[in-house]
């Protein structure tokens, strides 16, 4: 405040040279709003979390629900190929012994395994006449075969390293049934099954299969029990080949030329599940989704924090104007509305952040989804919140430090 020679107090000049503020003496101006009215800086930072939150679930809940929906598609085989010889060939087309290994030199295979025809069946008794050929086919089986065609044990266990060089076999859901086996209690010796003139121990039973039918109505045996029990020769009957998905088509077309160099044109592949179509379809559809929801939620956050600070300009115009009064420039009082906007929206977007991620946790918890926050989406959500707080409070900054001292004191 300036005095005239006639004794009378004139408002401060703004082309004197103000005094400079620290970053410090900003930031408690800006919270000094906060600190003095703290009922109705609670309800605009909860207006403003109530918004991030809803920015943070709308994206968290839908892409839990995207990615429970994509688990339940790639259980549907959406990287899984097959390969095996074209039926009904005379003489009958037969794979290399090694061509599961040699599929897995392709570059984007991710796993390969194999099971083969033994040309045995499997009776549950020695009682039945060894030329009764309607018993259930034996199939040597890789140790990773579950993996490959995302099967499952329903009880016991499958073969591995150890037990497939045993007579041990696991039967398929449906094999199971036939022969009234199939659960396997604990604590109980396990039952057996007569294949060929041996008996073999069943260790496991499986949950059904979609993905390969054939292992439903088979029994499996080690491959190196297959050889020396059974007189298996190593040649595989089915090559299966799991894969990057985007790297599916690429893959089915190299395919038979790698499991059988010498004739790949009599080399069947089945071709990619329409399930992956169906995937493909269901992330583009999702990412517009995500897209569109986050910029309402933003949007809607930003006129929120616009109008709250628009109304604190006109509550406080009184302060504005002795504010000014005492020697604050146009500037000082914008940067004090703005740091307050920007403190609203900081404070709203940690609340609103925790919210947000909490409510999608829980809710996905509720459904059984596997709940998917990303880390990106919390700091662009966060990092939104503080950006649409800024911007929405540049005009009513703008607004605090356009009138004079005399006409904020006079509110007017």
């Amino acid at each position: 405040m300036r005095v005239s020679r006639t004794g009378r107090s004139t408002p401060p000049d703004d082309t004197t040279r103000p005094v400079r503020l620290a970053p410090a003496d900003v930031l408690r101006l800006g919270l000094l709003g906060i600190r003095t009215r703290r009922m109705r800086a609670a309800l605009s930072a909860l207006g403003i979390s109530i918004g991030i939150a809803t920015m943070i679930i709308v994206i968290g809940i839908p892409a839990s629900s995207q990615k429970a929906l994509l688990n339940e598609l790639a259980a549907l085989g959406t990287d899984t190929l097959r390969a095996e010889p074209q039926p009904d060939q005379r003489p009958p087309v037969r794979l290399p012994e090694g061509a599961d290994a040699m599929a897995a030199r392709i570059g984007p295979v991710t796993l390969t395994s194999a099971v083969a025809n033994t040309h045995a069946v499997v009776r549950r008794s020695d009682r039945i006449d060894p030329n009764d050929d309607s018993g259930l086919a034996v199939l040597a089986s890789r140790a990773n075969l579950l993996d490959a065609i995302h099967g499952k044990v329903r009880s016991g266990r499958f073969l591995d390293a150890v037990t497939e060089r045993f007579p041990t076999v696991v039967l398929g859901h449906e094999a199971g049934i036939r022969l009234g086996f199939d659960t396997l209690a604990p604590g109980r010796t396990p039952p057996q099954v007569l294949i060929g003139n041996r008996w073999f121990t069943v260790v496991g039973v499986l949950e059904p299969a979609p993905l390969a039918p054939d292992i439903d109505r088979a029994v499996l045996v080690g491959w190196e029990s297959a050889r020396i029990d059974l007189g298996f020769d190593g040649h595989p009957t089915v090559v299966y080949v799991r894969t990057a998905e985007s790297a599916i088509e690429s893959v089915r077309e190299v395919l038979p030329r790698t499991v059988h160099p010498a004739m790949p044109g009599l080399v069947q592949v089945s071709r990619p599940s329409d399930a992956l179509a169906a995937k493909r379809a269901t992330e583009n559809t999702f990412s517009a989704l995500f897209l569109g929801l986050a910029g309402v939620a933003l949007l809607v956050g930003g006129i929120g924090v616009a109008n709250t600070m628009f109304i604190s300009v006109l509550e406080r115009r009184k302060e504005i104007g002795l504010r000014r009064a005492l020697g604050a420039n146009r500037g000082q009082i914008r940067g004090q509305f703005l740091t307050e906007s920007v403190a609203l929206s900081t404070l709203g977007g940690l609340a609103g952040t925790a919210l947000g991620v909490a409510a999608t946790f829980g809710y996905a918890w509720s459904q059984d989804w596997p709940a998917v926050v990303s880390p990106g989406s919390v700091a662009a959500g966060f990092g939104g919140a503080i950006l649409v707080g800024a911007v929405a409070g540049v005009y009513p900054s703008i607004r605090a430090g356009r009138p004079t001292p005399t006409e904020a004191l006079s509110g007017t």
